[in-house]
């Protein structure tokens, strides 16, 4: 079954979801390639403690995915900040 055809079978939430969650993906895995851009020392000055902390809110972020997929529930509200 090709890409067209398959679109067609899905449901219309079924379909709203996998090009929603391909489209957020996708911006996400872009703006996790740019905080590793801040690895470089040549530009940027940073302790291990702010990577530890970033690193653990990108981690903690991702478990509230899985456990939002695990038993669907409100919103999260979280933000970063050093």
């Amino acid at each position: 079954m090709d890409g067209s055809n398959e679109a067609r079978s899905l449901s219309a939430k079924h379909q709203k979801f996998r090009d929603l969650a391909e489209s957020r993906t996708n911006k996400a895995l872009d703006a996790i390639g740019r905080i590793g851009n801040l690895s470089n020392r040549s530009i940027y000055e940073w302790d291990e403690a702010e990577v530890r902390k970033l690193i653990k809110a990108m981690k903690d972020a991702v478990s509230e995915v899985e456990a939002r997929f695990a038993s669907p529930k409100g919103k999260a509200s979280a933000k970063f900040k050093l």
